[in-house]
């Protein structure tokens, strides 16, 4: 199992930095490898709220679904991450500072089946990966698109 954690502050508000990240199908706006994104459930965006993700080159069999285990607007998001080769759980925790988000995320990561074997690369890996995302969605929000 791999333990990912990071912070990073975003010049934008607490309350839409949340609900940005929190709606999974934006993820495809400032992660360009996740190619789509899509609510699954019904109703609002919330505690039991899930989405189905694909991943950029896996196709069908990358699909990932994820599920919000917790969902405390605008503070704290703890999710947690399935398919047939990851498993994924943590939380995103958000926090006002100086009219900034500082965001933080803390995750638990394995591999499963045959690409359990990879498990030493993504230790290695998987940090950078995960940074680059929230960097993603620094530029994104800062750039004013959203």
């Amino acid at each position: 199992m791999a333990r990912l954690g990071g912070e990073v502050m975003i010049d934008a508000p607490v309350e839409e930095v949340f609900d940005l990240v929190a709606d999974e199908s934006n993820e495809p706006r400032y992660n360009p490898r996740i190619i789509r994104a899509d609510k699954v459930s019904d109703g609002p965006v919330g505690t039991g709220t899930r989405f189905v993700a694909e991943p950029k080159g896996m196709g069908n069999r990358g699909r990932m679904t994820v599920e919000i285990l917790e969902y405390d607007r605008p503070r704290r998001l703890h999710n947690v991450v399935r398919s047939s080769y990851l498993q994924v759980d943590g939380t995103l925790t958000f926090e006002q500072v100086e009219g900034r988000t500082r965001l933080r995320w803390d995750w638990n990561m394995r591999l499963l089946g045959p690409m359990w074997v990879l498990s030493p690369v993504l230790s290695l890996v998987g940090p950078n990966w995960e940074r680059r995302n929230w960097e993603g969605l620094k530029h994104y929000m800062e750039s004013g698109r959203r």
